[in-house]
């Protein structure tokens, strides 16, 4: 009976400290560690005879994110003013715009300049 009992709580003891691993993990990802911080992506998606261009801004810091301003590149400005703590948009270039990179800029030193990537292609999709 002894060596049942201890062998329960080896696999007990085995099974909290997994749970204080993997929770661990995942509050990383909910929980915001820096107050003034950006997740931007910017995609592209061509579609046979266009081209489609979107950009995921998302405020991923603990304190809202002001003066944001999107730079599409050849001119092209958007102001998007203020963004919330955890609040995402999605914003497109102007039709004529090259799609090349985008750099979004905000109060508190934010700065972000990424090129465009393409959407994979999957067999059966639009534009495959």
């Amino acid at each position: 009976m002894n060596q049942y009992t201890a062998l329960i709580g080896i696999g007990v003891g085995i099974i909290v400290v997994m749970g204080i691993i993997f929770g661990g993990d995942v509050l990383k990802l909910s929980v915001s560690t820096q107050e003034y911080d950006i997740f931007v992506d910017p995609l592209l998606d061509e579609q046979g005879m266009f081209t489609m261009g979107r950009v995921t801004i998302h405020n991923t810091g603990s304190e809202p994110l002001t003066n944001i301003r999107v730079n599409f590149g050849a001119g092209d400005v958007l102001e998007l003013g203020t963004l919330k703590v955890g609040k995402k948009v999605i914003v497109s270039p102007p039709p004529e715009n090259p799609m090349e990179f985008v750099m979004i800029t905000a109060d508190n030193d934010i700065f972000v300049n990424k090129a465009y990537r393409e959407m994979p292609k999957m067999v059966g999709m639009m534009g495959s």
